[in-house]
């Protein structure tokens, strides 16, 4: 699996992007979803997904508690069902028993921090379409 993005936890979703502007990263895409204004940057390969609350959640009790920082990791698996499955059957603690529509429309799953050293994972369904990925969307 390769790595789809960083969730990252932010107060202030300006404040946060800022420092990465000067990086050269640029944003590219941007909206709410679940009580959160969400912001993908690109970085290489991988984004970098900043989650600022607009409200109670888990996500403001993450920062809460441990302030702003790194939520998540994002890995892409071209089929998250068979994913989901192979990481029940070893045991791990799913949070999503079925995948669900995430930002984007992507199809995503959540896997219990205490599976994967305290860390929250998020599998991202990329399907793999002659050679190249092609990631889910809703339809419209």
């Amino acid at each position: 699996m390769k790595l789809h993005h960083v969730g990252i936890a932010v107060q202030d979703m300006e404040r946060a992007l800022a420092p990465f502007r000067m990086l050269g990263l640029q944003e590219s895409e941007r909206g709410t979803m679940d009580n959160l204004a969400i912001s993908m940057v690109q970085a290489g390969e991988s984004r970098l997904e900043f989650l600022q609350p607009l409200g109670q959640g888990p996500v403001q009790r993450f920062l809460e508690r441990r302030g702003a920082g790194i939520h998540h990791l994002a890995f892409a698996t071209p089929d998250i069902e068979a994913a989901l499955d192979r990481l029940k059957q070893q045991g791990a603690e799913l949070i999503d028993e079925r995948p669900r529509r995430g930002f984007g429309g992507h199809l995503v799953a959540f896997i219990h921090p205490r599976s994967f050293a305290g860390l929250l994972v998020e599998l991202v369904e990329v399907k793999q379409e002659g050679g190249s990925a092609i990631e889910s969307e809703t339809e419209t």
